[in-house]
C-alpha cells in the first residue's frame, strides 16, 4: 500500500484539474468546438501519459505496463459508455451548450463511485481470494452480452425515471445549465436534473464491468484509482468530440467484448497457476482496439450488415 499523502495528493491534483477544466473549458454557456475539444482531448491523454511515465521510472516497467492497461480498458469502455450517453441527450432533447454541467457532475460522481468499488475490490479479494474467480466468470459474462446486446435505451420504462415523477418537483423546462430552478415561487428540478440521475446510473453500471476487470490487470490499488481517474478526466472532452460521429465506431462494441473475454479468461487461469504476463496482456489490449477502431473506420455500419448477410445486396443495389 502506498502512503496516504500520495493518496491525498493525486486527488488534490484531480480536483485542481477539474476546477481548470470547469473554468476555462466550459467558463460559460456555449457550443464546444472541435478544435476546442480536441485540445482539451490532448491535454488529459498527454497528462496520462505523463504519470505513466513517472510511474515507469518510480515503480518499475510492470507496474507502468499494468497503469496503461488498465488506462486503456478503462478509457475504451467509457467510449462505449458514450454510445448511451448520446441516445440519453437525444431522448430528452437537451442541445449541446446545456450538456457541460451535466456532464461534469456525472464524472464527477464516476470519480467517486469508481473510488467506492475500488476499495470494496480490494477489501474483497484481501478477505476471499476466490472472489477474483467470481470476477473472471462475471467479466466473461458481460462480454457475451456486450456482443449480443443493443444500444437501446428507453428512459420510459426505466425505474429512476419513475421515482423521479414521483418523488421530485419538476418540469419540462430548461433553464440553461441548471439542474434546478424557481417555477411558480417553489424549487424545482429541471430536465437536466432527472438526465444527470440517468448518467450516474449508466455509470454505475458500467463500474461493474471496469472495475473487476482492472483488478485482472493489477491488484495495486493505487494503480487501479489513477488509471481509472485518468481515463475518467477526459471523458468530457472526449464526448463533445466524438459526439456528432460516434456511429462511425460501431465495431467497438465487439472490440471491447474481446477485451473483457480476454482477461476474464486471465483470471480464471489463476486457478490453475497460470499467469498471462503483462506485457502480452498489453498487446492484446492494444491490437484488439487498434483493430476494431480501423475496422470501423473501414467498413460503414451498412458495408457490415451487407458482409453479414449477403442475400440483402440485391435489395439493397435494387
Amino acid at each position: 500500500m502506498e502512503p496516504w499523502y500520495l493518496y491525498a495528493g493525486f486527488i488534490a491534483f484531480v480536483i485542481a484539474m477539474l476546477l481548470i477544466d470547469l473554468k476555462f473549458f466550459h467558463a460559460e454557456e456555449h457550443d464546444p468546438t472541435p478544435r476546442e475539444s480536441g485540445i482539451w482531448v490532448g491535454v488529459w491523454v498527454g497528462l496520462a501519459v505523463v504519470f505513466g511515465i513517472i510511474v515507469f521510472f518510480w515503480k518499475g516497467p510492470t507496474s507502468a505496463a499494468e497503469y496503461f492497461a488498465g488506462y486503456l480498458i478503462e478509457y475504451s469502455l467509457s467510449v462505449d459508455n458514450m454510445f448511451v450517453f448520446v441516445l440519453i441527450f437525444n431522448y430528452f432533447k437537451v442541445e449541446l451548450k446545456h450538456q457541460h454541467q451535466v456532464l461534469f457532475f456525472g464524472i464527477l460522481g464516476a470519480m467517486i463511485f469508481r473510488g467506492i468499488f475500488i476499495i470494496l475490490g480490494v477489501a474483497l479479494i484481501k478477505q476471499f481470494e476466490w472472489i477474483i474467480y467470481v470476477f473472471g466468470a462475471f467479466l466473461i459474462y458481460s462480454a457475451v452480452k456486450i456482443a449480443r446486446g443493443t444500444q437501446e435505451v428507453h428512459p420510459e420504462d426505466n425505474p429512476i425515471l419513475k421515482f423521479a415523477q414521483r418523488r421530485i418537483h419538476s418540469t419540462t423546462r430548461f433553464d440553461g445549465q441548471k439542474l434546478f430552478t424557481i417555477e411558480d415561487g417553489k424549487r424545482v428540478a429541471t430536465p437536466l436534473f432527472v438526465v444527470l440521475l440517468f448518467i450516474e446510473l449508466t455509470d454505475i453500471v458500467f463500474a461493474i464491468d471496469s472495475i473487476p476487470a482492472i483488478f485482472a490487470i493489477t491488484r495495486d490499488p493505487f494503480i487501479v484509482l489513477t488509471s481509472n481517474v485518468f481515463a475518467i478526466l477526459g471523458l468530457r472532452a472526449l464526448y463533445f468530440l466524438l459526439a456528432d460521429f460516434m456511429d462511425r465506431f460501431h465495431l467497438l462494441k465487439y472490440g471491447l467484448a474481446v477485451i473483457l473475454g480476454f482477461v476474464g479468461v486471465k483470471m480464471l487461469l489463476l486457478s490453475l497457476h497460470i499467469k498471462i504476463p503483462i506485457l502480452l496482456s498489453l498487446g492484446v489490449i492494444v491490437g484488439v482496439l487498434a483493430v476494431t477502431i480501423f475496422l470501423s473506420l473501414k467498413l460503414t455500419a451498412r458495408e457490415q450488415h451487407e458482409l453479414v448477410d449477403p442475400e440483402s445486396e440485391p435489395a439493397n443495389r435494387g
